[in-house]
């Protein structure tokens, strides 16, 4: 009878039936508990939100947050904190689609538009994450090179390894994969903590630099790096995996069980995003109090960075630091971005194959793209090619967002958990802003 009844609230007002879940292995592989204390029941939505904020933390990240840090200083940390205020806001409408409606974002598009369009939007967000795959494949192969001297070259194509680790993780249980990506937050947050004690940057500044500046949107350059900083920060596969990923726990199919499941996702990836934008903060202001301080206002390129820390800050260990926590984005990212890979392929698609063979399928058709691309750059261009991908991640989210408003605010698709007509206003104007911001970006750098 639960099943017949989440069908009927899942397929009114959608052209076509859901079909196969999401990560059908995992799909509500973890269980949770329906009696005892709240926050056991809380317990259970605790770790979505942590493989979300990877991707706002990415090796794309460093790259425009180290140039952004080092040309202008603070100035661009309110930029970082605006971002993440709209991924709060849009990671809570991922959850509110995913436990409303049973779909993904992937499946939601599929099944809520004609075929054509649908196609275009999966081939977006295709292009999407091979841009993500490209920073995060750069990133572990700088920090492959940084600590253990390993060829670029060749630490690009040890990143296809990330393939069987999470094969094997997902087959001890996707609690596994989750634990994994949250023991090496820890690692890298506290690197970066270690780097900011170290840098004692100007706190007064600091404070400042988080107040916002006309100076963002009339200065071209300055512009071009916050929205690579925004395309870093609010990714568009983050919305695919997180309403993928929301959906490995079983928190039942009534109403009641609905609102409290959506609760409690929201409140998870809230807290895993306050704390990236710690991380993020955290280089930018790094990059200032080190870099743009002493006037090295061009440092762009994460090995760069890597060599000036330990005269800058004066201690031999700070390099190391910075590689280890480098290392443990580029993991952590590549990991996440397969997982939504295989989301959105699967959800477009509605591919039915092994497992094994879906993830490998994702993964090729992402990092075959970024190898030719990093082996053709080298390590000259590698800055300039991180801080590319992420304005055309910038240029890539109205087309996952505006789906997303839309979808969550029809009241035949969500049924009971519609988007309240606040949070529908809030998250349309996230969207035009993005938009807007966008068309003046190509009308800076494309159409001049």
């Amino acid at each position: 009878m639960d099943s017949l009844r989440q069908a009927a609230d899942t397929d009114e007002g959608w052209r076509r039936e859901r079909g196969d879940a999401s990560l059908s292995d995992v799909h509500r592989s973890i269980a949770v508990r329906t009696a005892g204390p709240g926050w056991r029941r809380a317990a259970a939505f605790v770790g979505p939100g942590y493989l979300v904020a990877v991707g706002y933390m990415d090796p794309g990240n460093w790259a425009t947050s180290l140039a952004g840090g080092s040309k202008f200083g603070y100035t661009l940390l309110v930029v970082a904190l605006i971002s993440n205020l709209m991924a709060v806001v849009l990671q809570a409408l991922c959850a509110r689609l995913a436990i409303g409606s049973g779909r993904d974002l992937a499946q939601a598009c599929r099944d809520a538009f004609p075929r054509p369009v649908a196609y275009t939007l999966w081939f977006m967000a295709e292009v999407a994450i091979i841009a993500t795959d490209i920073a995060e494949v750069i990133g572990t192969a700088i920090g492959l090179n940084l600590i253990f001297g390993i060829p670029l070259e060749i630490g690009v194509l040890i990143t296809a390894l990330d393939v069987f680790l999470i094969l094997y993780l997902q087959k001890l249980g996707f609690r596994w994969v989750e634990a994994l990506i949250i023991t090496l937050l820890g690692v890298i947050a506290l690197c970066f903590g270690i780097q900011i004690f170290l840098a004692d940057p100007d706190w007064a500044a600091v404070i400042k630099g988080f107040a916002p500046t006309t100076e963002i949107v009339t200065n071209p350059e300055m512009l071009y790096l916050a929205l690579g900083i925004l395309g870093a920060t609010v990714m568009p596969h983050n919305l695919y995996l997180h309403s993928g990923i929301i959906q490995t726990r079983d928190y039942g199919h009534t109403v009641p069980e609905k609102r409290q499941a959506l609760k409690y996702a929201t409140w998870d990836s809230t807290i895993a995003l306050t704390f990236a934008l710690l991380i993020n903060a955290a280089i930018l202001i790094l990059a200032a109090a080190t870099f743009n301080k002493t006037g090295q206002t061009e440092v762009a390129e994460l090995g760069q960075a890597h060599s000036l820390l330990a005269p800058l800050l004066g201690w031999a260990f700070a390099p190391t630091l910075f590689g280890i926590a480098l290392l443990c984005c580029g993991v952590n990212s590549t990991v996440t971005a397969t997982l939504a890979g295989q989301i959105v392929m699967e959800g477009f698609l509605k591919m039915k194959l092994a497992p094994w063979l879906r993830r490998l399928i994702t993964r090729a058709i992402a990092i075959v793209p970024a190898v030719i691309v990093t082996i053709w750059y080298g390590d000259s261009g590698t800055a300039k090619l991180l801080i590319l991908t992420q304005v055309v991640l910038s240029l890539q989210l109205s087309f996952a967002v505006f789906p997303l408003v839309i979808f969550t605010a029809s009241k035949t698709k969500m049924g009971a958990l519609v988007s309240p007509k606040w949070l529908t206003a809030l998250a349309m104007f996230i969207a035009v802003v993005i938009a807007v911001l966008n068309i003046k970006l190509l009308m800076d750098f494309v159409l001049v």
